[in-house]
Order: C-alpha cells, then structure tokens, then sequence
C-alpha cells in the first residue's frame, strides 16, 4: 500500500516533564510513559483533555526509553542509563534485570518485548553513542545496534544479532515465530528468526518511507504501529555510502550542531507479512518527532522525545 491518508490530530495532553519517548496502552486505556527526569507516568482518560490527569509510577533514577507491559500489570523498562528494569507499577519498586552483557555495561538500552515463556528480547541502539549523541550514530551509520535476549531466571543477557543500524523498537510476531526490529538508521524493519529451520537468522521484513522508532502491536493477532521518527533523507541516505572517516567526521559535526526535527509527523501500520495497512502523514506539524505510537478506544496516542507531552489522534478506520 502506497496510499497515504492524514494523520488528524485532536488535542495535545501536557505531562509536566520532557520528552515521553514511548508510549504504550494498559488494558485500562490509561497509557504509560518515561520522561527525561526519570519518572515512569500513568495518563488517564486522555480521550478528553479537561479531565486528563497523571500519576508517577515510580522513578527509575536514569533516562527511561522503551517500555513494554508484562501480564501480572508490572513493566519491562529499557533505561539508557541504568539497563533493563522492572518497575512494579503498585508500589513503584525498581529492580535493574541487565546492566551488562559479556562484560561491557549495556549502553543505550532502547526496547523490550517479552515472551508467553517469560523470555525477554530487548535492542541496545549504539555502543559508540549514548543518547544525548543519538543523531551521531545515525550520521555516522555506526552498525553497533544489537538485539539481546534475557532468558528467564538469569542475570546475564546474551547477544543474538549485532550489526544492526541503531536497533529500535521491537514487537512479536502474533505466533512468537519471530521478531520484528526497527533499524532506525536504514529506515527499514527486520525480523529474525525465533523457531523453524531459519531460526536464528535475520532477513528484510519492510522497508519504511522514514526512520522507524518504537513499536507497538496492539493486540496479540493484531497490527504492528511504526512511529517515523522523520521521514527519509536522501542527502544522509548518500552520507552512508562514503567512507568511514567522512562519516565520522560528519557525526562529530552533528553532534555540536543545534537539531530541529522535521515538521512532518507520521505513523504507520504493519502485518504480519510486512504489508502497510495504513500510513498517516501530517505535514506542518506542531507536534514534532514522532518516536511512539498506541491505540487506544478510537485514539492514536504520539509520543515523542522532543515533547513535553503527548497527542492525541483520530484513530483511522479498520481495513
């Protein structure tokens, strides 16, 4: 599907804190989010933004990116600075499950999913950049993004796939077979392999009209939502053609450089098969940097590491 439709924004819910880099939907329509000060949010009845109102959770004491919502209601939490969490969203209790793989402590730690089994995948973006220098790993086009995999009961993850183009956002395949991974920095989706005979191996799965952050699959059968995080740029797609020492040297400039985020916001809906559903586009958007996207009743909920709070969309029809 090449067709794109608009993307209709609705209201704008302020958090009282930075950049909501994810954002995902309990079974509640409440939505949970992490804020740059490291408190995790729980938003309620963001349908309507007069009676909108959020509580904290608990506090990681880093920078919170990824989260992903485990059955018993506690949540997985990717901190770029502390390594997976698991916060109890009751009494706020914060438990770090990883800091290190192979002896190297995780830098950048982006996105979880877990397994009915209790397996945990989660993707580190850079192991030369952290995050206040995210644009000079997508300038530089390091290819030090991985996808770990903690089993359960162990402390120590292992490494599953390395050279990935800031790995992103993650979600299951409806039937576990697989994973889909979003490589930021080659604006494409990936899925690797979790059972029959190329299991273990990874492969294209679709390729996106922008960079592609977190994922979300709202449902177990149902669509994986792609926020783009900017649409594509053909002057970097050239830049990661040349040599490693250009790119390094662009990165470096980057880096110092002040950053505006395009104006276009955009999300866009995937199947199993790798097929868009649905693209939505807003150009001129006062809502900038698109890095999450959930549904939730008749909304789509934006979250971004740009804003100080989060929009609220027209969900569109089913297909």
């Amino acid at each position: 599907m090449d067709r794109t439709t608009a993307l209709v924004p609705l209201h704008y819910v302020s958090l009282g804190g930075h950049g909501p880099e994810d954002v995902v939907a309990d079974p509640h329509g409440r939505v949970l989010t992490g804020v740059a000060d490291g408190r995790i949010l729980r938003v309620h009845h963001l349908g309507d933004p007069r009676t909108a109102r959020t509580e904290v959770l608990a506090e990681t004491g880093g920078r919170p990116l990824g989260l992903e919502l485990l059955p018993d209601g506690d949540l997985l939490v990717c901190d770029a600075e502390r390594g997976l969490l698991r916060v109890d969203t009751g009494n706020g209790t914060v438990r770090v499950l990883a800091d290190s793989v192979a002896g190297e402590r995780l830098r950048f730690c982006s996105n979880a999913v877990a397994l009915p089994d209790g397996t945990v995948y989660f993707t580190v973006s850079s192991r030369r950049h952290p995050l206040g220098r995210w644009i000079g790993d997508i300038v530089e086009h390091t290819g030090t993004g991985r996808l770990l995999r903690l089993a359960p009961g162990r402390r120590e993850p292992e490494v599953l796939l390395d050279g990935l183009q800031f790995a992103n956002g993650l979600a299951a395949s409806a039937d576990g077979s697989f994973l889909v991974i979003a490589e930021t920095g080659s604006c494409r989706l990936t899925r690797f392999r979790l059972t029959g005979p190329r299991a273990g191996r990874a492969e294209p799965f679709a390729e996106l009209p922008g960079m592609p952050d977190n994922l979300w699959r709202e449902d177990p059968d149902g669509l994986v939502w792609v926020a783009l995080a900017s649409p594509r740029v053909p002057p970097l797609d050239l830049l990661h053609r040349a040599p490693r020492a250009v790119r390094r040297g662009a990165a470096r400039a980057a880096v110092r450089a002040p950053y505006r985020p395009s104006g276009t916001a955009a999300v866009v809906a995937v199947d199993d098969r790798g097929r868009t559903v649905h693209h939505l586009t807003r150009r001129r958007s006062g809502f900038r940097m698109v890095t999450s996207v959930c549904a939730t009743g008749d909304h789509l909920v934006l979250g971004s590491l740009w804003e100080s709070g989060v929009a609220v969309c027209a969900r569109p029809p089913a297909r």
